[in-house]
């Protein structure tokens, strides 16, 4: 199985795809304004105790106060506060943790009015971002992710992944991790650690130890709400989560970008660093690799299952709910049950792909088509818990009831991924007034007049729906080419389909997109004007 990371830099931010065989498995989009992102550790002010919910909440920038409870605090947290103090206080402190001592641990089920107070700074660890009206969720546990271990300070518990099932290997990386790590430092053994030899641990470790080092750095000057330790990009963590033999492309669009991944790349998997590309073509990245099309397919209400029948995506306040349908299109089995278990087998990896497309947590109720016999039913569940093995995020799926109803938990630490597929209509530019629609041809002719012999641009980029791109194309002697020996200047089409059919784009010579008065706009603005006037 092929899989490519395909990143494309906007003025908004970064969009992320990860596909597998060309097919659309992960979609993310990173805003060039988020600040807090999961594994990001701040140091926090405590806002309010609130002992009815043994939570408190915790000032760290957000517009929101994040939300602490007493079970994310970590026993050791009392050891985590002197270490902070004196990293603030005193100036022979040491990021190394092998002389610290260690305060009494507290209570499993205590009162978090005994630990904090109003007031008290305290180093925190965001395990959720913020969600609708929720502020983010911390952590005291603190945790600094590699590619192969997870360092977690004031701990010297070193735990192998359970999916790494061969006792031998397991015995293996516990002994080498136990003889190079430092003292009070714990470490995780991630799954991807499996046959790796000690010189790949050893850097991992080292480069975590680096970072830790240099957040108590920034800790003895912080002020309240400053950022400590900041986590990798989303590209980046992807790359460093996913990172494999089974990778043969990773495409950006963007120089500074390109040059960030190359320097990470090369410093976690240097002999991957020839998948690395840095595209620039004149076509759209999502374009040339097909992704905007999958995305307008993936993400409605309504999502067609490959083979025939459809999925019904719902949102509401407490769970998400997927209706399985059979369709007009599956009707070649046999019977009843056949064809109830052809569609089921194909809608449970559809299923298992839009959770992880669309990021989507919390609890899901998936409606699968009635199916009388047990092992057809035992059958579609096993098909989904081995899709969702492929999932990053952490999930509880149950067998299908004799109602035909799965139940599945999944782990949401981030909002859901949400693309509005549904297009302004391009009749009435969502006024509910309608315009001669061929005068789209006009609007696009006389914005390119005025550009190149009013305001007398070099060059122009235009962008249009694929059927507007064709008419102006076709033919020997196209209507592009007679713009040519009209102004002597050459005006490059670019096919979009993120675009309506009646909508496009004119992008100046610096790729900046100009601002157009648009005829249509005026057009409708007169018939406002004569509607107030009758």
């Amino acid at each position: 199985m092929s899989n490519e990371l395909i990143i494309n830099s906007t003025q908004d931010g970064d969009r992320i795809a990860l596909l597998q065989d060309k097919r659309l498995v992960e979609y993310h989009f990173e805003s060039k304004d988020t600040d807090y992102i999961v594994g990001d550790i701040f140091l926090g002010t405590v806002k309010k105790v609130m002992p009815g919910l043994n939570a408190a909440f915790i000032d760290i920038g957000y517009q929101k106060d994040a939300f602490l409870h007493y079970h994310d605090l970590g026993a050791n947290i009392k050891t985590l506060n002197k270490y902070v103090k004196a990293a603030q206080t005193q100036k022979n402190a040491t990021p190394k943790l092998n002389q610290a001592k260690y305060e009494p641990e507290i209570d499993k089920l205590g009162k978090i009015a005994d630990v904090l107070k109003k007031g008290q700074q305290l180093l925190v660890q965001i395990v959720k971002e913020p969600i609708s009206t929720k502020g983010p969720r911390l952590s005291c546990e603190l945790s600094l992710a590699g590619r192969y271990l997870v360092l977690v300070p004031f701990s010297n518990t070193v735990s192998v992944s359970k999916k790494i099932v061969s006792k031998e290997e397991r015995n293996r990386l516990k002994r080498l991790i136990t003889s190079i790590k430092p003292e009070n430092f714990g470490v995780i053994i991630r799954t991807v650690a499996e046959g790796r030899d000690v010189a790949e641990l050893d850097r991992d470790l080292r480069t975590m130890l680096a970072n830790w080092e240099e957040g108590f750095k920034t800790l003895r000057i912080a002020k309240p709400n400053d950022k400590i330790i900041g986590e990798l990009n989303r590209s980046s963590s992807i790359l460093r989560d996913l990172l494999n033999e089974s990778f043969d492309n990773i495409v950006v669009d963007n120089t500074q970008l390109y040059d960030e991944i190359k320097a990470y790349v090369q410093s976690i998997a240097p002999e991957r660093i020839k998948i690395l590309k840095h595209y620039t073509g004149k076509t759209k990245t999502f374009e040339h690799f097909h992704i905007e099309k999958q995305l307008k397919a993936a993400f409605g209400k309504t999502v067609t299952i490959p083979g025939g029948g459809y999925l019904v995506i719902e949102h509401t306040e407490a769970l998400h709910v997927v209706d399985v349908n059979s369709g007009n299109k599956s009707n070649t089995e046999t019977d009843q049950e056949a064809t109830a278990l052809h569609v089921n087998m194909m809608a449970a990896k559809e299923v298992a792909r839009q959770l992880r497309l669309r990021d989507i947590g919390g609890i899901i109720v998936v409606d699968f088509i009635d199916m009388k016999s047990p092992e057809n039913r035992q059958k579609v569940y096993e098909v989904v818990k081995e899709e969702m093995k492929r999932d990053r995020s952490k999930s509880t799926i149950l067998p299908i009831s004799k109602f035909g109803l799965m139940q599945i938990t999944r782990q949401r630490v981030r909002p859901e991924q949400n693309i509005v597929t549904g297009e302004v209509c391009p009749t009435c530019g969502g006024t509910g007034k309608t315009s001669a629609s061929i005068l789209v041809t006009d609007e696009i002719d006389a914005a390119v007049d005025d550009l190149l012999t009013s305001h007398n641009h070099k060059s122009l980029e235009v962008y249009l729906h694929p059927f507007v791109h064709a008419y102006y194309t076709k033919g020997l002697i196209s209507r592009q080419v007679k713009w040519f020996f009209k102004y002597f200047r050459w005006v490059s089409l670019v096919k979009d389909t993120s675009l309506g059919i009646l909508e496009f784009k004119v992008m100046d010579s610096r790729g900046e997109e100009i601002e157009l008065r648009s005829a249509f706009s005026d057009m409708n603005g007169v018939q406002d004007k004569e509607e107030e006037v009758i």
